[in-house]
C-alpha cells in the first residue's frame, strides 16, 4: 500500500471519543482532524521509540551511570554555528507570564504588561477534553481578534487592550497522549494534537497580525526528541504553505538529561528555535527522578533547593552561556509567588523574594524571566530594566564560566524536616485534587502551583523512603511516619474546609493516589499519567 493510501486510511481511522460540545465543531473540522491524523501517522512511531529510549536510559542511570556530556556530539558543542534568527516581536522578552488556556485568565495575561504570554496546554491546565478543546477555541478567537469574555456571575466584561503580550503556546509533552483521539484504536500524541489543531487553524491569521506561530516545548530529554519536533515543524511548514523557519520555539530545559544536551537541542532545532528556558520546578523533579536512587543525591526540603546554589545555579549559568554563544535567548525561571491579600508582611515577603530572584537572573545574564501572576510583572520588569538597556543581553557571552558534570549534579546542602515532609503531603494532595477537578493552575499558600509541584512533592517522599532519610531531629523517614503525617494533614484539611466541602472534593481520591505513588517500589515517570485515568 502506498504512503498516500496509508495516510488516507489514517484519516478515516482517527476516532474522536470526547463529547462534541457547542462550538467544538469550529476546532474539530474534518480538514483539521485529517491534518492531526497525518502528523500522528508520520511521526507517532518515532515518538513512541523515543519514550522507550527514556526507559532504557533510566535503567542505566539506576545502575552505575550518571548523566554526562555526550561523546558522540562533541563536534556540535565545539563547532561554530548560530541559530537561524529571531523575529522582531520576540527580541524583547524581559517578562513572560504563563497560565492556563482558561478564557478569562488568558485575557488578563495578555493585558498584564508582560512582553510575552505563554498559553499553557500542559502543566498549568488539567487535560480534560473540555479544557483542551475550549483552549483551542480561545486561541482561535485571539488570532481572529474576537477574544472577549463576560463573567456570568458578576456581568463584568473582559476584552483585550490595544497593546498586549505576544502569544506563545505550550503543547503537551511527548510523554502524554490524548485519550479522546484514537488512531488504530490507540490514543495519539497529545503534543501533536495540541500543536496540529493550533497551527492548522491559526498560522496564517497570526502572520497577518504581524506575529507568527510561536511555541514553548516541554519535558524533552535529548537532541533526538528535539529533532523530532524540528521534523514536525518542517513538514508542517511545507504542508501549510509556510516559509521554512516561520515556526519559532523556545525549549524548556526542565529535565536533567537535557541540561547536558543544550547545544545539541539548539542545533537540532536551529532553524526554528529562538531560546532555552530554565524550567526550574520540573528540573528539580527530574533531578530526583533520574538520579534519585543514588543516595549521595538526596535533597533537603524543597524550600532549601534555591536557584542560587549547587546544581540549579550551575544549570542556569550554563544555559546563559550556551544560548548566547548560539545567538539565542536565555530565559530565566518561574516566580511562583502571588500577591497576598490582607497580610502586608506576607505580601512584602512575596515581593521581596521575586525581586531578589529576578535581580539574580538579570545580573547573571538572562534575557528575561517568567512570572505566574499579573501582579508580579512590574517588579520583574524593573529588575531587568535596571541592567538591560537593550532588548536582550545576548551580547554577554559569559566566557568566564566553566560548568562541569560535577557542577550540574551537585546536590543542595540542607536538611529534611518534618515541616518539609508535611508541606509535600499537604501541597501534593491539594494540587492533585484540583487537577482531578479540572484546574491546573492552583493558588496554594501564597504560590501559584502547577503539576511540577505535585511531582516534586511525591518524588521527594519516595526518595526519602528509598534511602531511609534522616530528618533534622534524628528520626528516620518510614512508611509508618508518612501515613501518620498524612492522616494528620487530612484531618486538618477536613477541619479547615468543613466535612461537606471535603466530601464533595476529590481530596480523598488524590490522597490515595499520592500515597500509592510515594510508596511504589519503582518511581512512576509522571503523576499525571495515572491521574489522567481519573479525569473526563
Amino acid at each position: 500500500m502506498s504512503a498516500s493510501a496509508l495516510t488516507e486510511k489514517a484519516h478515516a481511522a482517527l476516532k474522536l471519543t470526547g463529547t462534541i460540545e457547542t462550538g467544538f465543531d469550529r476546532v474539530l473540522t474534518p480538514a483539521a482532524i485529517a491534518f492531526v491524523a497525518d502528523l500522528e501517522e508520520r511521526f507517532g512511531d518515532r515518538r513512541r521509540a523515543l519514550i522507550k529510549a527514556r526507559s532504557d536510559r533510566q535503567a542505566r542511570l539506576d545502575g552505575n551511570e550518571l548523566p554526562d556530556f555526550r561523546a558522540d556530539t562533541k563536534d556540535i558543542r565545539e563547532s561554530d554555528w548560530t541559530i537561524l534568527g529571531t523575529p522582531d516581536d520576540l527580541q524583547d522578552r524581559r517578562v513572560e507570564i504563563t497560565g492556563p488556556v482558561d478564557r478569562k485568565m488568558m485575557i488578563n495575561a495578555f493585558n498584564s504588561g508582560a512582553n510575552v504570554f505563554m498559553a499553557d496546554f500542559e502543566d498549568a491546565s488539567s487535560p480534560t477534553w473540555s479544557n483542551m478543546v475550549n483552549g483551542q477555541i480561545n486561541c482561535m478567537d485571539y488570532a481572529a481578534g474576537t477574544l472577549d469574555y463576560t463573567d456570568p456571575k458578576s456581568g463584568k466584561e473582559y476584552s483585550l487592550n490595544a497593546k498586549i503580550a505576544v502569544l506563545k503556546v505550550r503543547p503537551r509533552g511527548w510523554h502524554m497522549t490524548e485519550a479522546h483521539a484514537l488512531l488504530g484504536g490507540k490514543p495519539i500524541s497529545a503534543g501533536l494534537f495540541d500543536f496540529g489543531l493550533y497551527i492548522f487553524h491559526n498560522a496564517k491569521a497570526l502572520i497577518a497580525k504581524g506575529t507568527g506561530p510561536y511555541f514553548y516545548l516541554p519535558k524533552m530529554e535529548s537532541m533526538e526528541e528535539a529533532k523530532l519536533w524540528d521534523d514536525v515543524f518542517t513538514y508542517t511548514e511545507k504542508t501549510l504553505g509556510l516559509t521554512h523557519g516561520t515556526i519559532k520555539t523556545t525549549v524548556l530545559i526542565e529535565t536533567l538529561p537535557a541540561a547536558f544536551e543544550m547545544d545539541e537541542i539548539l542545533f537540532a532545532l536551529k532553524d526554528h528555535i529562538v531560546g532555552l528556558n530554565c524550567g526550574r520546578w520540573d528540573y528539580i523533579f527530574s533531578y530526583i527522578k533520574r538520579i534519585g536512587k543514588h543516595a549521595e543525591y538526596l535533597l533537603p526540603d524543597r524550600a532549601q533547593v534555591g536557584m542560587g546554589e549547587a546544581f540549579l545555579k550551575a544549570y542556569s549559568l550554563l544555559l546563559i552561556q550556551t544560548c548566547h554563544k548560539r545567538g539565542a535567548h536565555a530565559m530565566g525561571g518561574m516566580a511562583a509567588q502571588i500577591p497576598v491579600k490582607n497580610d502586608d508582611a506576607a505580601n512584602k515577603a512575596a515581593y521581596d523574594k521575586v525581586r531578589a530572584d529576578k535581580d539574580r537572573e538579570a545580573s547573571n545574564g538572562h534575557d528575561g524571566t517568567w512570572v505566574a501572576h499579573p501582579g508580579m510583572v512590574e517588579i520583574a520588569k524593573e529588575a531587568f530594566n535596571n541592567v538591560m538597556s537593550s532588548a536582550n543581553q545576548i551580547h554577554r557571552k559569559r566566557e568566564d564560566l566553566t560548568i562541569t558534570q560535577e557542577d550540574l549534579l551537585k546536590p543542595h546542602a540542607g536538611q529534611a524536616t518534618e515541616d518539609g515532609v508535611r508541606e509535600n503531603i499537604r501541597v501534593g494532595i491539594q494540587y492533585t485534587a484540583a487537577w482531578l477537578e479540572g484546574r491546573g493552575a492552583v493558588p496554594l499558600y501564597n504560590l501559584m502551583e502547577d503539576a511540577a509541584t505535585a511531582e516534586i512533592s511525591r518524588t521527594q517522599i519516595w526518595q526519602q523512603l528509598k534511602h531511609g532519610a534522616k530528618l533534622a531531629d534524628g528520626r528516620t523517614v518510614t512508611e509508618d511516619m508518612i501515613r501518620t503525617l498524612y492522616n494528620d494533614e487530612m484531618v486538618k484539611l477536613k477541619e479547615s474546609l468543613g466535612q461537606s466541602t471535603f466530601d464533595n472534593s476529590r481530596l480523598a481520591e488524590a490522597g490515595k493516589l499520592f500515597l500509592e505513588l510515594a510508596f511504589a517500589e519503582e518511581l512512576t515517570e509522571f503523576l499525571t499519567t495515572p491521574a489522567y485515568e481519573f479525569i473526563k
